[in-house]
């Protein structure tokens, strides 16, 4: 396992503040080098089948996942980023002089209000973003240093599970991990209880967890949220396909599959799937395969678990992170929950 280090400066004096850590051997290929679309054989050979949310960020699905977030039924990212607006000073007063790791940071937009908050307390500003691609590491760090002049960004390249083992020793007094952006309603129960434990083992006692969670709520609301009125969702869903015809020389028809997201109460979660309208056959040349269709089968394309505060709780507390502030909206519908290892 090597751990090849680059370090990056966006002007003469700024050198230095942003060091990308390699967690992987870039001179062994990944399984997804060495067999690519792998994972879509996998999940297009199964029944029920499957297909890995990745395959939603092409260019084009990165763009209408943007757009998702500002339809009016998409309620989660606009509710987080409020919420955090009126946390983050005294998650800043709570955790003291803190360094931020994050678990993937988009655009930055959340990352800067937790910035903010701690620059107002004049406490020194150290960042570390963990993401399995350089390119956005580095991107999403030269996007903060112009606008925090005494940022330091120490990025993690690799896979969660990998940096939460190779974590810098902190050079503040603590630090806090950050999973916001209610992803971790993206897992099923036995991946969340593993990630759970990961990320008790990679704190230190006394140090912090941030958790963004979606909050179960009424079966009508959630389902307008992913099938919102202008169809974006449904877009985004089906630009997959698409992503594999262009990736993998596919002949999906998209006019012959449909969106659907239903509510499964009983494990209170979204379901997204895409839904083949008639019998057909679809292939995908690149991989060598041929996917046979029923008329109304489906391909589960994403699942977005819903958590009861109380039982979110408990469990974090039995991974022994103890809750030590939950903030929610107006209309409980979201929650950010600071966490302290025990």
């Amino acid at each position: 396992m090597s751990q090849n280090s680059s370090v990056y400066g966006v002007a003469n004096e700024s050198q230095e503040r942003v060091h990308l850590t390699y967690l992987v051997d870039r001179s062994m290929p990944s399984e997804d080098e060495l067999h690519p679309g792998s994972d879509v054989v996998r999940g297009l050979s199964q029944t029920p089948k499957t297909l890995p949310p990745r395959y939603f960020y092409d260019d084009r699905g990165s763009q209408l996942f943007e757009q998702i977030t500002e339809v009016p039924e998409y309620y989660l990212t606009r509710t987080e980023t409020e919420i955090l607006k009126s946390c983050a000073p005294e998650i800043a007063q709570i955790t003291g002089a803190c360094e931020l790791i994050e678990l993937g940071s988009g655009n930055s937009t959340k990352t800067r209000i937790l910035l903010d908050a701690y620059r107002s307390l004049s406490y020194p500003l150290i960042y570390c973003p963990i993401d399995i691609s350089a390119g956005i590491l580095e991107s999403s760090a030269h996007s903060l240093l112009s606008d925090y002049p005494d940022l330091k960004v120490y990025g993690l390249v690799g896979t969660y599970e990998l940096a939460l083992e190779k974590l810098p020793q902190a050079q503040l007094p603590s630090r806090m991990i950050g999973f916001i952006g209610s992803t971790l309603g993206n897992l099923n129960s036995a991946e969340c209880d593993t990630f759970l434990n990961q990320i008790a083992n990679a704190l230190k006692p006394k140090e912090y967890f941030l958790l963004g969670i979606d909050l179960h709520k009424s079966k009508a609301q959630l389902e307008a949220a992913y099938n919102d009125r202008q169809n974006v969702t449904a877009e985004f869903n089906l630009n997959m396909l698409q992503h594999l015809n262009q990736r993998f020389q596919g002949d999906f028809d998209l006019t012959q599959f449909q969106h659907v997201a239903i509510y499964n109460e009983s494990d209170r979660q979204i379901e997204m799937h895409l839904r083949s309208l008639r019998s057909q056959i679809v292939h995908l040349q690149a991989l060598n395969l041929t996917v046979e269709f029923a008329a109304g089968e489906t391909i589960l394309s994403e699942i977005s678990r819903k958590f009861d505060l109380d039982q979110i709780k408990r469990l974090l507390t039995a991974k022994q992170l103890d809750c030590v502030q939950v903030w929610t909206d107006p209309h409980q519908a979201f929650a950010v929950l600071l966490c302290q290892r025990a």
